[in-house]
This record gives C-alpha cells, structure tokens and sequence, in this order.
C-alpha cells in the first residue's frame, strides 16, 4: 500500500513539472528585448 502512495505522488510532481513546462513553452519565456532611450545629465567636464 506505500508503494502506491509513494507512485501517485511521484506521478502528481511529475504531471505539475510537465505542466509548468509546457506553459513555460507556450509562453515563450522571453519578451523581445528594447532599447531603453532615456536622457542622462551630464555634469561638465573641468
């Protein structure tokens, strides 16, 4: 009876990692990258 308790909690952790694997596929994971264009003061040179 504990090997089977211990089997369908290995399948749940494994069928969640699969998921979350697959959404992170889905997804992409990555947004495209952008320049950032922002003004910066410069102080003046001596």
């Amino acid at each position: 009876m504990a090997m089977g308790r211990k089997r369908r909690i290995g399948l749940t952790v494994a069928l969640v990692l699969i998921v979350a694997l697959g959404l992170a596929w889905y997804d992409g994971g990555e947004e495209p990258i952008r320049p950032i264009v922002q003004d910066i003061p410069v102080p003046e040179g001596r």
